[in-house]
């Protein structure tokens, strides 16, 4: 003999509603799992059946005290079905109204774009444009470094950087006489403190270097001297 086929969930929902409109009463969650295995119901499975059909206002709850009771009308699903069948009658009214829109987009988009010899010469031509604008593109990229606008945007940054970076030198130097003049004693550890942080004998103000200036045909033609070239001729940046 094959063996019975088991209830599916659907079917598993049906069973435990009968139980409900039947009755017409109202269940703990342990007496619905007590009458659902006579439904061919088993009884681990009632707990997620029975809120399948809460999740789904079929079948209604309220806490009373400690205790939690389920309860579910006939009229209570016919309402809901009700609910659902007007929202679903709703929709396809308004997806029918869209289509309608859309297919009225449609046939005003074709007008004037029938096939024909001149609109295919319109489109080729449109394809060499874009073609050529891409091209043009890409070669207005390989000036990219030579561009004045970023060259005195960076040249910019960098003053801020070397003005940073010798204020920070400054507040360096004034904590060391502060320290010297407070902490004569301790002369040795404050080296030694200043050497672990890398404060040597030859830390000082950076020093302006001199800005390569970009001639006319430099720029437009990048003739040598590009953003890569000014980094090389200016100190490091330092934020402050």
């Amino acid at each position: 003999m094959s063996k019975k086929r088991g209830l599916s969930l659907e079917e598993k929902r049906e069973k435990i509603l009968e139980i409900f409109y039947e009755s017409q009463s109202f269940f703990l969650l342990k007496e619905l799992e007590k009458l659902g295995p006579k439904k061919g119901v088993i009884a681990q499975s009632v707990k997620d059946v029975v809120q399948s059909l809460v999740d789904d206002d079929l079948v209604s709850k309220d806490k009373i005290g400690t205790s939690v009771y389920f309860w579910s009308l006939p009229s209570c699903a016919g309402n809901q079905l009700r609910n659902v069948y007007q929202k679903l009658e709703s929709d396809l009214q308004s997806s029918k109204k869209r289509f309608a829109e859309l297919v009225d987009q449609c046939d005003a988009l074709k007008k004037g774009r029938e096939e024909s010899d001149e609109r295919e010469e319109a489109v080729e031509e449109l394809k060499d444009i874009e073609l050529k604008y891409n091209e043009l593109k890409d070669e207005m990229g390989q000036y990219a470094d030579n561009d004045p606008a970023a060259f005195e945007a960076m040249k910019s940054a960098t003053e801020v950087a070397h003005a940073a970076a010798n204020r920070w030198t400054d507040n360096i130097f004034t904590l060391q006489h502060w320290c010297s003049k407070n902490f004569p004693q301790a002369k040795e550890q404050l080296e030694h403190l200043y050497r672990e942080a890398g404060i040597t004998d030859d830390f000082d103000y950076l020093e302006t270097s001199p800005v390569v200036q970009l001639s006319s045909t430099e720029k437009l033609e990048g003739g040598g001297v590009t953003l890569a070239t000014f980094h090389q001729h200016q100190p490091a940046q330092v934020t402050g």
